[in-house]
């Protein structure tokens, strides 16, 4: 039996992080499945592993511990995974990057699906997005970040930081070449490192895996299709 069960959706999106982490750390997982996501959402708080409004959740076996909400989730394996980096601004900067992420897929969602996009939002979106990026370009470069080699927060192997920019940009730009082309534009260092980060083997067999269990699916429902639909993807 796996040490570790994640509870997501059948799309890759915001549990694909939760995912690359423990991939990147060799470490094994089973799912839920969308049924049982559903049954514990609709449950009273009390009777919930731990109180959520929705996925990702997981669950430590070892520990006997539930965690919900991704940046806390992915903070909680970096720490017991020994993923972490040794200087404590480095750690708050690496969680920075991960809470920007989340703040990301929420934008490129309109927080989950309260609107749809049209042509005129994504138009009015672009130049924001475009400076979310920027964002990570800037790290890496104060980090010594090249376009050929370099992590985004330095060191000499890729971190929890690198795992996740990996997983929002490539998880993103595979399914919508529009914004892989901005990203190749707006944050070249970035883009370049995403790919040398997603190539990596743990990484790139997790990508393919999800291709093949979810197809060209990202985050699904009717904004994944308004966004198609804008981005004619």
């Amino acid at each position: 039996m796996s040490d570790y069960e994640l509870y997501y959706w059948s799309v890759p999106f915001r549990g694909q992080f939760v995912r690359a982490v423990l991939a990147h750390a060799g470490k094994s997982w089973t799912e839920g499945g969308d049924a049982a996501i559903g049954e514990l959402m609709d449950k009273p708080a009390r009777e919930m592993p731990v109180p959520f409004m929705g996925p990702p959740l997981l669950v430590d076996r070892k520990a006997d511990l539930a965690i919900a909400q991704m940046p806390a989730i992915v903070l909680y394996l970096g720490e017991t995974l020994d993923l972490m980096p040794d200087s404590p601004a480095l750690r708050a900067m690496t969680m920075k990057i991960v809470n920007d992420a989340n703040d990301v897929i929420d934008e490129i969602t309109l927080d989950g699906g309260r609107l749809m996009w049209t042509e005129s939002r994504w138009e009015e979106f672009v130049p924001r997005l475009k400076k979310w990026m920027s964002f990570w370009e800037e790290t890496g470069r104060r980090h010594g970040l090249k376009k050929t080699s370099g992590f985004l927060l330095g060191g000499k192997a890729p971190g929890i930081a690198d795992v996740v920019t990996a997983i929002l940009w490539s998880t993103m730009t595979e399914r919508f070449g529009a914004i892989g082309t901005l990203l190749d534009e707006a944050a070249p260092m970035t883009a370049a490192l995403t790919r040398r980060v997603a190539e990596l083997p743990a990484l790139a067999e997790l990508a393919a895996r999800a291709r093949k269990d979810y197809g060209d699916a990202y985050c699904g429902g009717q904004i994944e299709a308004s966004l198609r639909k804008v981005l004619r993807a």
